[in-house]
């Protein structure tokens, strides 16, 4: 349920209010309402939302780290926030990493103006999936 409005508030443009919801919520998120905070936290890319993505990743169950989509979330995120170390970590934990997962990282050097890193991996992809 949290995950559905959460989803619907970004979409309309008030995802300030997702950290408000999220501050108010009674039950422990589950690894899709993470990814969703997550994604309102890049949104906003704000130093509350710098503070509760961060802490949020930080308290985050082992068992949700190994989701592609909950960590892609973060890897999106932490660009953002131009903590690209702290993506790079999240990146070489992951043991499947797809295509989606790559694309975060690539978006996120170019954000963040690495473009070395990004065309070393890019080139990489094919690669990677292929073996």
């Amino acid at each position: 349920m949290y995950t559905l409005m959460f989803k619907g508030l970004i979409t309309n443009n008030v995802a300030e209010k997702v950290l408000d919801l999220f501050d108010e919520m009674k039950i422990e998120p589950n690894q899709f309402t993470l990814s969703t905070l997550f994604n309102a936290c890049a949104v906003l890319n704000n130093n509350r939302a710098m503070k509760t993505g961060k802490k949020r990743l930080d308290e985050m169950p082992e068992n949700y780290r190994n989701n592609k989509i909950t960590s892609t979330s973060a890897i999106d995120m932490l660009m953002k926030f131009g903590d690209v170390e702290s993506a790079e970590r999240i990146f070489r934990s992951i043991k499947a990493k797809d295509i989606i997962t790559y694309g975060a990282m690539v978006k996120g050097y170019v954000g963040n103006e690495m473009f070395e890193k990004a065309l070393d991996l890019f080139e990489q992809i094919h690669l990677s999936l292929t073996n």
